[in-house]
Formats: structure tokens, sequence, C-alpha cells
């Protein structure tokens, strides 16, 4: 079965939008509630290794991607969840992927994107003492 239809299969209407730019490349857009749910369901059930997860300052919202790898079929899929501009917060997938605390921290600290139930949601590459509220990646 290919790839795109089994991720269809797979997250069912929690899929806003799917994209394929280009071969070998998936966007799936949904709402931030189902990102958990979606994230185990590649991560864990159709097996997709992480990569990373990125987070994109937009002019009217904040975007967090989150990329996972079928190294098998050379595919990269990426989960998008656009969020609240005044209220930037996500669940954390730390009970997921581990892994992933750092690159959260790191985006906490540089956009203010809050990762729900991350239980460890501090400095990772500024100072202790940076100012609260100053957000250096942060458009202006």
């Amino acid at each position: 079965m290919k790839l795109n239809v089994l991720l269809k299969e797979n997250l069912g209407n929690m899929v806003k939008k799917f994209e394929e730019p280009a071969d070998k490349r998936i966007y799936i857009t949904i709402d931030r509630n189902n990102l958990l749910k979606c994230a185990e369901i590649i991560f864990k059930n159709l097996d997709a290794r992480y990569v990373i997860a990125s987070g994109i300052h937009n002019e009217n919202n904040f975007e967090m991607l989150y990329h996972f790898s079928f190294d098998k079929d050379g595919v990269i899929v990426s989960l998008r969840v656009y969020l609240d501009k005044e209220k930037p917060e996500v669940e954390s997938l730390v009970s997921l992927i581990p892994g992933i605390e750092y690159i959260e921290r790191e985006t906490w600290e540089f956009f203010g994107i809050k990762f729900l139930n991350n239980p460890n949601l501090k400095h990772f590459l500024l100072p202790e003492d940076w100012p609260e509220g100053d957000y250096p990646v942060r458009k202006k």
C-alpha cells in the first residue's frame, strides 16, 4: 500500500489538509489538539523515525512542524499545527519521544511557544537570567 494512502487511512478525519508538494515529501496539517495522537500513529504504529521539530513565526500565528522519516520509502512526512499568536501553546511530545525535550526547550526560549506537560521547560541555550517575555527569534 502506498504511504500516502496508509497515512490518510490511519489519520482519518484528524487531517485538515494533506499536501504532496514533491516526490518523497508530505505535509499534513492537523488541529493542535490531535498532535499527540497523530504523532503516536506515525511514530509508533507506522514506525517512522522522528527527525526534528521546527517553529515558525508567521504574520498571524505560529506554526510547529514535526518531521518524521519513513526511511525505507525515502519519504519525509511533516505534521503541521498552527498556534494562536497571542497564546502559542501545544502539547509536548516528550511522553512519546523523550529526545524531543531539547528542541521543545529551544523553541520555547526563542519563540515563546509553550509545550504543555514538558516536565523540564527551562532555558537550554540562553542564560537562566534571560529576561522573561523576550523571545529573540520572534518577529517584532
